[in-house]
């Protein structure tokens, strides 16, 4: 007996080929979106203009909580006020204790924000400098032709609130000199020499985190230039450091150089991330603070003379004065990055102490170093989450920390044989 619809029933419509078709091409399109390297570009564009609004709305919506800005304008003030005695700059949060690049650069921002009283200014100015970083970030994965999936980049960028904090919510000094760092990373693939040496030490005189980065800048250059090339590079950061403390060394050189390079500076044990599961006498001690630095120059030795100078024939052959003019075949952007990467990886991990706006010297870092890594795809985002649920633990505890530590170790034991075979190089 034939079925009739029921009277008032709508019919319904079968999909046609072309509907198929549509939903098949928007599912080829998203996947591309989300795994094919060849979309990073438009999807960096796509990010940078939602982070710009993103920041708007944190700046307009999220309070501003006082940490370290008032302090840095006192700091900068006693210096626009006429005094160049490191020991005599202080502000609430203690004595200045940054090299004088810093005091230039917030010296600027003092001046551009009314006397560092006009905070919503000096939040827009930085947006504008987190949305600048991550453009100089997002262009380093794009050039180092890594084949990192976009999805990779989406990650990196959405997830993070304690660098969203950190940037515009903290006005901190740490990012503003990891972004000199990454300029001075897009000089040396664009083979500018001097202009690498520059922004590099530009950055040391913000922060001395940077100088976590050296071991694999001396290297990189020591590889592409040879010995006698690579001595006025050096000169060339030596000397803007001396321009630049000038009025300082001057003054009080002593003064400076123990305040400048933290070499009397003590961290408070309660603000450390990566050490809580220690107790403070223990945390303290000179003797762990030896032991820490000598595994991390065992670790950075190793792979200075086990992984990264390999493809060269090891660190003897290039370090030699005789050796001929570097420009290796071997020297591609992704080994450059990967390089600079892994020698801050390293510092970070056998640190003395991590404070939470420390997490800026290399969240960036960490996606390009696990996609250079044999790990599954759910391990590398697992580790990155752990990292993350570390960071974000305040105050850190020593489930925290000891979380934190795993996922470094898990990431230094991956790195090792991520740099075990001689990238693919210019034709031979």
């Amino acid at each position: 007996m034939p079925v009739t619809a029921r009277p008032g029933a709508a019919a319904t419509k079968a999909p046609t080929r072309t509907d198929v078709g549509v939903v098949q091409r928007l599912c080829t399109l998203v996947w591309a979106l989300l795994f094919d390297p060849a979309w990073l570009p438009f999807v960096s564009i796509c990010l940078l203009a939602g982070e710009f609004v993103l920041c708007g709305a944190i700046v307009m919506k999220v309070p501003y909580t006082e940490i370290d800005w008032g302090a840095y304008m006192d700091e900068v003030e006693g210096v626009v006020n006429g005094t160049y005695d490191y020991t005599l700059l202080k502000g609430d949060t203690g004595p200045l204790v940054y090299p004088a690049g810093f005091v230039y650069l917030f010296g600027g921002l003092y001046y551009a924000t009314d006397l560092g009283k006009n905070i919503f200014r000096a939040q827009l100015i930085f947006i504008g400098f987190y949305v600048f970083n991550l453009a100089m970030v997002h262009w380093l994965y794009i050039r180092s032709k890594a084949k990192i999936p976009p999805v990779v980049l989406i990650f990196m960028t959405v997830t993070s609130y304690r660098l969203h904090s950190i940037f515009v919510l903290r006005l901190f000094n740490d990012p503003l000199a990891l972004l000199f760092l990454y300029l001075c990373i897009h000089a040396v693939l664009s083979e500018r020499w001097y202009t690498a040496s520059v922004m590099f030490s530009l950055g040391v005189s913000i922060k001395m985190n940077v100088i976590l980065f050296a071991p694999a800048f001396g290297i990189i250059m020591w590889i592409a230039l040879g010995f006698w090339r690579t001595v006025p590079q050096l000169a060339v950061c030596a000397g803007i450091q001396v321009a630049l403390a000038a009025p300082f060394l001057m003054e009080n050189w002593q003064g400076y150089l123990h305040r400048a390079f933290e070499l009397t500076r003590q961290f408070k044990y309660i603000w450390t991330v990566n050490w809580r599961m220690l107790d403070e006498e223990t945390f303290l001690n000179r003797k762990f603070h030896a032991v820490l630095l000598a595994l991390h120059l065992l670790v950075l030795f190793s792979f200075v003379f086990l992984r990264w100078t390999k493809p060269e024939g090891g660190l003897w052959k290039i370090s030699s004065p005789l050796s001929s003019v570097g420009s290796s075949k071997y020297l591609t952007p992704e080994r450059v990055v990967h390089m600079f990467f892994t020698s801050n990886f390293i510092g970070m991990m056998f640190a003395r102490s991590l404070h939470y706006q420390f997490y800026s010297w290399y969240y960036y870092t960490l996606p390009f170093l696990l996609w250079k890594t044999n790990l599954p795809t759910a391990a590398r985002f697992a580790l990155l989450l752990g990292i993350e649920y570390s960071w974000n633990v305040f105050p850190a505890t020593p489930t925290s920390s000891c979380v934190l530590h795993v996922c470094h170790a898990v990431m230094l034991v991956a790195l090792w044989p991520a740099h075990s075979h001689p990238p693919k190089g210019k034709a031979e």
